[in-house]
């Protein structure tokens, strides 16, 4: 048995094992580097300070309020596509996907220049009382551009999945549209539409670049860890980062989660 087992190590998988752990390494060691430096007493110190305490309340809060606000326009528009073929469609489904991969402070240079207060999106909003310009407002906006795609994504490859057949017999039984969606295709793709809302959400609480151009107060957690390391240095900027990832490991738990889930 031990001569079978040492026949199966050669040379192709001990350099794609060895690329492997490379990569790993690359991916955890910063992580865990930051929790070796870091003590425990001074993530607890971060934890309490009022400061980062409200910058985190305020990034998850906007977050999930920006993940269910465009989830109402998301969902419908996500089932449109996955039920329609039209001119450009291929096109339509590439330029959703540009906000992830413009560089994020373009993307806040874009959204600047759309809802200033010159313009008719913020005029209008003005005259709603609302200011998107270093308010709470903007900063759900700034998230929303970057972090929608992933919603409409996975939303999208999940009413694909949702066999057309099954709506088609409904109509025939009699159900309306509107039925039809609300009780046989949206729970349907209702686990894919889940996993995208948590990786929006994850990629909202993330986002920097977008954010600090549109509002850079009221704090984000990112903009916040930004503010401490130009500020005070390395030192002062751990305690908050290392705060920020466990959140944000608690985020991607869930994410595996649902996914598993959806399996």
């Amino acid at each position: 048995m031990q001569a079978i087992r040492f026949k199966k190590i050669n040379s192709f998988n001990v350099v794609f094992l060895f690329v492997s752990s490379l990569l790993l390494l690359f991916i955890f060691a910063p992580i865990l580097g930051i929790y070796i430096k870091t003590s425990t007493l001074d993530i607890f110190r971060a934890s309490i300070d009022k400061e980062v305490h409200e910058s985190i309340q305020l990034t998850l809060a906007i977050s999930a309020i920006s993940t269910l606000l465009f989830s109402i326009l998301a969902i419908p528009f996500a089932y449109y596509l996955a039920r329609h073929d039209f001119m450009f469609k291929s096109v339509l489904l590439g330029l959703i996907n540009l906000p992830i991969v413009i560089p994020h402070t373009a993307a806040g240079i874009a959204l600047l220049g759309f809802i200033n207060r010159d313009t008719l999106v913020g005029k209008f909003g003005e005259m709603l009382g609302l200011n998107f310009i270093g308010t709470s407002a903007g900063i759900m906006i700034a998230m929303a551009f970057v972090s929608v795609p992933f919603l409409i994504n996975a939303a999208y490859n999940g009413f694909k999945e949702v066999p057309e057949r099954i709506e088609n017999a409904a109509y025939t039984l009699g159900a309306t549209k509107w039925q039809t969606f609300f009780k046989i295709s949206l729970p349907l793709a209702w686990r894919s539409i889940v996993s995208g809302g948590v990786m929006m959400f994850a990629r909202g609480i993330s986002e920097f670049g977008a954010v600090v151009i549109i509002a850079y107060h009221p704090m984000t957690a990112p903009v916040l860890i930004y503010e401490r390391f130009t500020s005070f240095g390395l030192k002062y900027s751990q305690p908050v980062a290392a705060l920020f990832i466990l959140i944000s490991l608690i985020v991607l738990i869930m994410f595996l989660y649902t996914s598993r889930k959806n399996k």
